[in-house]
C-alpha cells in the first residue's frame, strides 16, 4: 500500500523524485524496492485458474494468459490410443462430466462417465460434456457450455498463438505410482508427454511436475534438460514407514529423516519443490487445527541447494501473505486474480499480461 501511496505522492511533485528515492535507499536491501524474492514471483493458475473458469479448458487458459501468469499450471493423461489429454482426474468425474451419446452405436465401454481414461479412446472421450456445470464450491467460475476434453498439444498451440513468450507451461504427469494399473504405464505415459511437447517447438517454456518422482528420473532420461518440479503432499513421503514410498522413484524419504527437500533434491534436473502448503490441505491461517507444512526453515533449506519452493493450491489471500513472508518463489492458486491483486498490493513485479490474438 505504501508504495502505491509514494507513487501518487511522486506523480503530483516532480521535484520530490531525487530526495524521496535517497531517502528510501537505506532501508532496503540493496537498489530493490521489494526483498530480492519478490522480483519474480511465480504466479501458476491451477488448472487455468479454477476459481475463474472451467477447469483446463482453453477458454480458461486463454483467459489466464490475458490476465497475467507467469506459469499455466495443468494436468496430463494418455488416452488408450496414446493421446496425451489435459484433464485432472485419471477417472472420468460424474461432478466434472456427463455422457452425451457412445461413439458408435451398442459401444461397450459406453457410459464413459466413471471409466478410466487410460481405457477409453480420445474419440470418446471428446463426446463427453464437461462443461455442463459450474464446480461446485467455486461460484465465480465461468461455466464454458459444452466444453470437450482438449488434447495437450492444444494448450501448447494456445500459447503459441498468443506469442506468450515468456509464460511457462507447468506440465503435471499424473501417474498413479499408489495404483499403477489405474492410469497408462509410466514409461509410456512418460514418453508420450515428452513427444508432444518435443514437436511444440516452444520446450524451452516447459517444466515438468509429478508426485511420482520415478516419472520424473524417467523424463530427466528422455529429456536432461527439461527443469523438473517435485510435488509431494506429505503422506506420499511415507515418513517413518519401512521400505521406500511407491511415489518416491525409489528414494526412501527416511535415509534423509524424513526431510522432503533432502530427499528431493536427489533427483536429477530437480529445479523446483511443489509441497502440499500447509494441513489439511485446504485449510486456512484462521482455523484452529491448521498448521503450514512449508517453513521458513524448508524454504531456506532449498534455496541453500538452489531450489525453488512453490506450494500448492493455496486460495486463501491471508495465508498466501504469510507463506509470502517466509520467502517462497510462487504459488499454485485456483484464484490467479486474487493473487495478482495481493502482488499488486505488496509492490511486488507482475507477470505480462498478453492480448488475444487477432482472429483471421
Amino acid at each position: 500500500m505504501l508504495l502505491r501511496h509514494a507513487i501518487t505522492v511522486l506523480a503530483v511533485v516532480p521535484a520530490l523524485v531525487a530526495p524521496a528515492t535517497a531517502q528510501a535507499a537505506p532501508a532496503q536491501q540493496g537498489s530493490h524496492h521489494v526483498p530480492p524474492q519478490k522480483t519474480h514471483f511465480d504466479l501458476q493458475a491451477h488448472r487455468g485458474g479454477i476459481g475463474m473458469t472451467t477447469e483446463e479448458s482453453l477458454e480458461g487458459f486463454g483467459k489466464a494468459l490475458r490476465l497475467g501468469v507467469s506459469t499455466l499450471e495443468l494436468d496430463t493423461h494418455v488416452t488408450k490410443d496414446q493421446k496425451v489429454v489435459v484433464n485432472h482426474d485419471r477417472q472420468i468425474s460424474a461432478q466434472k462430466c456427463k455422457d452425451t451419446a457412445p461413439v458408435t452405436p451398442g459401444d461397450p465401454m459406453y457410459p464413459y462417465v466413471g471409466k478410466y481414461i487410460k481405457d477409453l479412446t480420445l474419440a470418446q472421450l471428446k463426446t463427453m460434456d464437461c462443461g455442463y456445470q459450474q464446480l461446485p464450491g467455486f461460484p465465480e467460475q465461468e461455466q464454458i457450455k459444452g466444453f470437450r476434453m482438449v488434447e495437450l498439444k492444444d494448450v501448447l498451440d494456445l500459447v503459441k498463438s498468443y506469442k506468450a513468450k515468456s509464460v511457462k507451461l507447468n506440465i503435471e504427469t499424473k501417474v498413479e505410482a499408489g495404483a499403477p494399473e489405474q492410469t497408462a504405464p509410466r514409461e509410456l505415459f512418460v514418453r508420450r508427454v515428452f513427444e508432444e511437447i518435443h514437436r511444440s517447438g516452444i520446450e524451452k517454456q516447459v517444466t515438468i511436475q509429478s508426485f511420482d518422482w520415478g516419472a520424473l528420473k524417467e523424463m530427466h532420461k528422455l529429456a536432461p534438460h527439461y527443469p523438473l518440479v517435485a510435488l509431494t503432499n506429505y503422506d506420499f513421503l511415507q515418513v517413518g514407514k519401512p521400505g521406500a514410498s511407491p511415489w518416491l522413484g525409489g528414494i526412501d524419504a527416511d535415509d534423509y529423516d524424513g526431510d522432503f527437500v533432502r530427499a528431493a533434491a536427489t533427483i536429477p534436473g530437480v529445479k523446483a519443490l511443489s509441497p502440499v502448503y500447509g494441513m489439511p490441505q485446504n485449510g486456512t491461517v484462521a482455523d484452529p487445527n491448521f498448521r503450514f507444512y512449508v517453513t521458513e526453515k524448508m524454504v531456506a533449506d532449498a534455496h541453500k541447494r538452489g531450489l525453488k519452493v512453490i506450494p500448492w493450491t493455496c486460495d486463501d489471500n491471508p495465508t498466501i501473505e504469510a507463506l509470502m513472508d517466509m520467502g517462497i518463489d510462487g504459488i499454485i492458486t485456483d484464484y490467479p486474480n486474487h493473487v495478482r491483486d495481493i502482488m499488486a498490493d505488496r509492490g511486488m513485479r507482475l507477470p505480462k499480461a498478453y492480448p488475444a490474438p487477432h482472429q483471421h
